[in-house]
């Protein structure tokens, strides 16, 4: 465990450090934030913060390659895995740089998005089965290579996508990726240190102690009031990272051992699924919002890709919380729901379904009973 606090806490460091640079760098290059209508903040600010996760995530891959847990463990995988991954994020981190430069469009933008999914296939990081219920056990549906492919190019861009999506608020993008990496973490670590002891290592509790130093390293640059913005270069790096993080545990454990969970209860189809809806799940909230917006602009008769002030923190503004009460309220709920499938997947019982309803209840009173009465947002806290 020391040695993954040592990946994480270097990842934070040099992520913190570089921001300084990166945003330097974003100014001298004109690449800032503007002000629209829809938006919260009222000046420019300047992005890049990509620049700084992605030189946080290379130091963090240099000092686990030469840590022994990582190149003791199944040969040279582990190592290989994280580096295609990194690759792959390096370009959609560049295509980002670019969106952040010239405002790339759209198409433009998810070419460079499956090109940077596609890196990582061709390099072997991809899914290889689907679980599926059976008789007292998991089965799986095996994929042929150009199904594996698809499959995990579509799941890397959609969760690239989502991340996206939710960045609209300081600081909401990466503490929301950084709770659902240490949520990944979490269940990655348990699994390795079952399956193969204390010396154990994977590449996804590798990247995602990596993953979570970086959001956090981040994120005192970017909280309310935000110094800068980690504009699409870091909110396509970091939903990169955290699906291909994922992905790459079902190349690493058969099915067997991944349903087994990572306590080795009675197989069964969650544990198993994790890896595939567990990036989905930190981000549904992101998800929801996205359903929310589409249909409420359509039902205007607008399109559906069309700007507006309804998503779910401009509502969370509306009722009364502050900028940074809105961001902790989602963070409390991609929490929930993160650790909550994490639970649900290691641990059997009524005591974990009511300890998560529980948890659930409480954030709903924090949600909708916190703000004040008046819903008036003080200009201080705006």
């Amino acid at each position: 465990m020391r040695q993954y606090i040592l990946i994480g806490l270097v990842a934070l460091a040099v992520t913190y450090l570089l921001a300084v640079v990166a945003r330097e760098l974003a100014m001298k290059f004109g690449a800032y934030a503007r002000v629209r209508d829809r938006d919260v903040h009222e000046i420019p600010i300047p992005y890049f913060g990509g620049v700084a996760i992605m030189g946080g995530l290379t130091a963090a891959y240099l000092v686990a390659s030469k840590l022994p847990f990582a190149s003791n463990s199944s040969g040279d995988q582990i190592l290989s895995d994280a580096r295609a991954i990194l690759v792959g994020g390096a370009i959609v981190c560049l295509v980002g740089v670019m969106d952040d430069i010239f405002e790339l469009d759209a198409l433009t933008k998810f070419a460079g998005e499956v090109i940077a999914a596609a890196v990582v296939v061709v390099q072997g990081v991809q899914i290889l089965w689907l679980p599926l219920p059976g008789e007292g056990s998991v089965s799986t549906f095996s994929m042929d290579a150009s199904q594996a492919g698809l499959i995990t190019v579509l799941l890397i861009v959609g969760t690239v996508n989502a991340v996206n999506f939710v960045d609209g608020l300081d600081g909401l993008a990466a503490g929301v990726v950084g709770i659902g990496a240490v949520a990944f973490f979490t269940y990655a670590v348990l699994l390795v240190f079952i399956n193969d002891g204390i010396q154990g290592a994977s590449t996804a509790a590798i990247l995602t102690a990596a993953l979570a130093g970086a959001c956090f390293g981040f994120l005192p640059h970017n909280f309310f009031p935000a110094r800068m913005f980690m504009g699409d270069s870091g909110a396509l790096l970091i939903g990169f990272m955290l699906a291909c993080s994922a992905i790459s545990l079902t190349g690493q454990y058969p099915t067997s051992r991944i349903a087994e969970g990572a306590f080795g209860a009675t197989a069964s189809l969650l544990p198993a699924l994790l890896p595939l809806i567990l990036p989905f799940a930190v981000l549904v909230v992101p998800f929801v919002d996205m359903l929310l917006a589409i249909v409420r602009r359509t039902r205007a008769g607008r399109s559906p890709f069309s700007p507006d002030k309804g998503h779910l923190h401009h509502r969370l503004l509306e009722i009364g919380h502050s900028q940074r009460r809105a961001v902790l309220v989602m963070y409390l709920w991609a929490g929930l729901v993160a650790f909550g499938v994490v639970v649900m997947s290691l641990f059997s019982g009524w005591w974990s379904a009511l300890g998560i309803t529980a948890m659930g209840m409480t954030a709903l009173l924090l949600t909708f009973g916190l703000p004040g009465h008046s819903g008036i947002i003080k200009p201080e806290d705006a």
